[in-house]
C-alpha cells in the first residue's frame, strides 16, 4: 500500500499519526500505547549484521502440543491483522503469538536498509522461535501474504523445527501472482478505471489522491477486505495507518496491481516439494492471489492440504471468518491428534 494510500485511510477515519513510517523505539514508548486486546507484550532482542534490535511479541494461552507463531502480510504491516485470531484460538485451547517483525510498528524500526532482505528476516524468525522455546513437537507457522513467503522460507530452511506449516492467501511465485493480477484481476476492473490507474502508474503519480481513491473503490473493497470501507475492522485500519512504507515500497514496489521490488523475482514453485511437515494452504475465491495456484501448492508438498474460502478475499479470517477458521482449526487439531 503506498503512502498515498495510507493517508487517504487517515483522512477517511481520522487516523492519529497516520503514515508515520518512523516511530520511537519500541522499549521506550509501547508502554505509552494502545494496544487493543493484545496487552503489554515481551521484547526479543534479535542480533543482525547492523547491530542488535528488539521485536514485539505477545503470548495467549497455554498448550503444551499446540504452540502457533503468526507471521504478520505486508512486508512491515503489523501483528494487528490477526487480533480477530483472539475470538477462536482460546476456544480451540490454542497457545499462540502475536508478532511484530522487525520494521514493523511495534517493533524497532531502525533505519537500516540492508536488513530488508528475506533470508535475513528468516534468521530473525529463527531467533524468535528459540526465543520463545518452540520446537517440532508443539511448533506451528502460520504466514499471510508476505508472512506466507517468509513461512515458505523458513520451512524450507529449517522444516526439522515444524510440527505444522500454514501458507496464507499467498502463492508460491511473484511472477505467477503478477500475472494473475495483469490478465485476471485486471480484466474484471472497469476498463475506464483501470486507464486511468495505468497512467497514473506510468507517470508515477503514485502520490495523487485520486490514484487512492481508485484503488480502494475498484479493488480492495473486492480483492483485499470484502466489505464497505466504512465497516473496516477497528483493528485492520489501525494496521494500514502503521504500515511502515519505508520498508513495504522497497520490497514489494510503489504499485498496488502487482508486485515489484525485491520480492519482485521470488518464485518458490519447484522447491515446494520439500517441504515434508504437514502443511495447509488456505486460498481464497475473490483473493489478489489465485485460489488455483494455491490448490495446486497443497499437491506439491509432500504432505499438504487446501482449504478454500469461498467468500473470502486477501484477509479472508474478516469477510469469511467462519470457513475460514473451521479449516485452520481443524487442520491444527488433525495434525495433533495425528489424524492428518
Amino acid at each position: 500500500m503506498t503512502r498515498l494510500l495510507i493517508v487517504l485511510f487517515a483522512t477517511l477515519f481520522v487516523f492519529v499519526g497516520c503514515g508515520q513510517s518512523k516511530v520511537s523505539p519500541v522499549s521506550e514508548t509501547v508502554m505509552a500505547k494502545e494496544i487493543p486486546v493484545v496487552g503489554e507484550g515481551r521484547m526479543i532482542s534479535i542480533t543482525t549484521n547492523k547491530g542488535d534490535f528488539n521485536v514485539w511479541t505477545k503470548k495467549v494461552g497455554d498448550n503444551p502440543n499446540i504452540k502457533v507463531l503468526l507471521l504478520h502480510g505486508g512486508p512491515a504491516m503489523t501483528h494487528e491483522i490477526y487480533e480477530i485470531f483472539g475470538k477462536y484460538f482460546p476456544g480451540a485451547g490454542f497457545e499462540f503469538y502475536y508478532y511484530d517483525q522487525l520494521g514493523s510498528y511495534f517493533s524497532d524500526q531502525p533505519n537500516e536498509p540492508d536488513l530488508w532482505q528475506t533470508a535475513r528476516f528468516v534468521d530473525e524468525v529463527e531467533q524468535v522461535r528459540q526465543a520463545l522455546g518452540l520446537g517440532p513437537d508443539d511448533f506451528y507457522l502460520f504466514g499471510q501474504s508476505w508472512g506466507g513467503i517468509l513461512a515458505i522460507e523458513y520451512a524450507l530452511k529449517h522444516q526439522d523445527k515444524l510440527k505444522g506449516l500454514i501458507i496464507s492467501n499467498m502463492m508460491a511465485s511473484i511472477p505467477e501472482y503478477n500475472d494473475y493480477a495483469a490478465n485476471v484481476l485486471m480484466t474484471k476492473m472497469d476498463p475506464e478505471v483501470l486507464a486511468q490507474l495505468k497512467a497514473f502508474e506510468a507517470d508515477k503519480d503514485y502520490a495523487n489522491p485520486r490514484y487512492a481513491e481508485l484503488l480502494v473503490e475498484h479493488h480492495y473493497v473486492y480483492h483485499v477486505l470484502r466489505m464497505p470501507v466504512a465497516e473496516w475492522p477497528d483493528e485492520i485500519n489501525r494496521a494500514f495507518s502503521h504500515l511502515n512504507t519505508d520498508i513495504y515500497i522497497p520490497m514489494q514496489g510503489p504499485s498496488e496491481l502487482g508486485a515489484s521490488g525485491i520480492l519482485g523475482d521470488w518464485d518458490r514453485r519447484a522447491d515446494l516439494k520439500q517441504i515434508r511437515v504437514p502443511t495447509l494452504i488456505i486460498g481464497a475465491s475473490h483473493d489478489t492471489m489465485d485460489p488455483k495456484h494455491m490448490e495446486w501448492m497443497a499437491g506439491q508438498v509432500q504432505n499438504g492440504r487446501f482449504h478454500l474460502c469461498p467468500n473470502g478475499s486477501h484477509l479472508s479470517q474478516y469477510d469469511d471468518e467462519e470457513n475460514f477458521f473451521d479449516g485452520l482449526i481443524e487442520f491444527i487439531q488433525d495434525v495433533d491428534s495425528g489424524r492428518f
